[in-house]
């Protein structure tokens, strides 16, 4: 059996453990424990609660550059079927956190043995799937005395091969919103209608409806999205169902365009109302900022990885994805890229599993752009 390197192995252990966001509690364990195997001569480490902050301290620091990895999993049951699936049933690394984490250790194990000029500020945050730790973290105490001059953060794509870099200037990720509506009405048997407000009926004209928000009230060049994923409502097939439950995203490409989907979404929940007689009710749930790049920061990223021997980079759209890191970004310059790991399977699909090659390639890479920046 060939071996392996010892961060697709940390990667392996940590797939072992997802768990979902403020839960991280195995997770952060096994972080501090490889942390305090590092020298500590420059490291500073403090907790948040499940989260982490590590501070490099330079060797003739002008500025902070900070380094951001997502360290939760997702409710999904795993279906890969590798040996090191997940052990916690239902839950699963399905947007490829643990690749994130293993990359940050890399990165930090590094620059603990080979500090560079400028200070350096490793996050592991919890809660990137949700309900959001971005925001909350970035307004901790902690946060606010390490505040970084610049910094960065990576996502995994899956359909790009290892190898890949893809980025762009300005927008690359949507403004994102959850979208749950609960509708209440009066129940009764199925076999007297009149006397009765079925909330399924109610709740499929309202799923029609909200489909024509994209299609007439977003303006043709801009983009949005409304996807209704989840539907539930009744008890039993004879029953006239008293209560429904929509569950849903929007995703826009502006925050003109969020604010006025959601006056349009309200404005129908209005028109059920009355239209069918029942209450509703509108929880929007977590809500994430758009990722935005910024310009001159990542034109210099970019120029970096053009010129490195083992990079392919590409010049990205923007994607209707959803990243918290967008809070982040709306308050410290930096960027998000994308990292190639190939795999058949996307992100949030049961049976993702990336190339783990990419992992010491991305190693090698943000290493050698942290290096260059931090010494300038």
């Amino acid at each position: 059996m060939s071996s392996i390197s010892p961060f697709v192995a940390i990667r392996r252990d940590l797939h072992k453990i997802p768990e979902l966001g403020f839960q991280e509690f195995k997770t952060q364990q096994y972080l501090l424990r490889y942390i305090h195997t590092l020298p500590q001569e420059r490291l500073e480490i403090k907790t948040w609660k499940t989260g982490i902050f590590v501070k490099v301290n330079g060797t003739d620091p002008r500025k902070m550059i900070g380094y951001r990895t997502d360290i939760d999993g997702l409710p999904i049951k795993e279906e890969t079927g590798l040996p090191y699936r997940s052990e916690h049933e239902g839950n699963m690394h399905a947007c490829g956190h643990d690749v994130h984490m293993s990359i940050a250790l890399g990165l930090l194990t590094h620059f603990a043995e080979h500090p560079i000029k400028d200070d350096l500020l490793f996050i592991f945050q919890p809660a990137e799937e949700g309900p959001g730790g971005a925001k909350p973290m970035l307004e901790s105490e902690i946060m606010q005395a390490w505040k970084p001059d610049m910094i960065i953060a990576l996502h995994i794509a899956p359909e790009y091969p290892v190898g890949t870099i893809a980025t762009k200037e300005g927008l690359l990720f949507a403004n994102t919103s959850e979208l749950f509506i609960d509708l209440k009405g009066k129940g009764g048997h199925a076999a007297f209608p009149h006397l009765a407000n079925d909330m399924v009926v109610a709740a499929c004209s309202l799923v029609t409806q909200l489909q024509s928000i994209v299609a007439r009230n977003v303006d043709p060049l801009d983009s949005a999205v409304i996807t209704i994923g989840k539907i539930s409502g009744g008890t039993v097939q004879n029953v006239i169902a008293e209560c429904a439950r929509l569950e849903g995203t929007i995703r826009t490409l502006s925050v003109d365009s969020m604010k006025k989907v959601k006056e349009r979404i309200e404005a129908m929940v209005d028109g059920i109302k009355v239209a069918y007689q029942c209450d509703a009710e509108i929880d929007y749930g977590s809500m994430y900022h758009q990722v935005y790049n910024d310009p001159g920061l990542t034109a210099e990223f970019i120029r970096f990885a053009e010129n490195y021997p083992e990079i392919r980079f590409i010049r990205c759209k923007e994607a209707m994805t959803g990243e918290d890191f967008g809070y982040m970004l709306a308050d410290i310059p930096g960027f998000m890229f994308w990292l190639g790991v190939d795999s058949p399977y996307g992100l949030h699909h049961a049976k993702l599993a990336p190339n783990e090659a990419a992992i010491d390639q991305a190693i090698a890479f943000l290493t050698a752009y942290i290096t260059w920046k931090g010494n300038k």
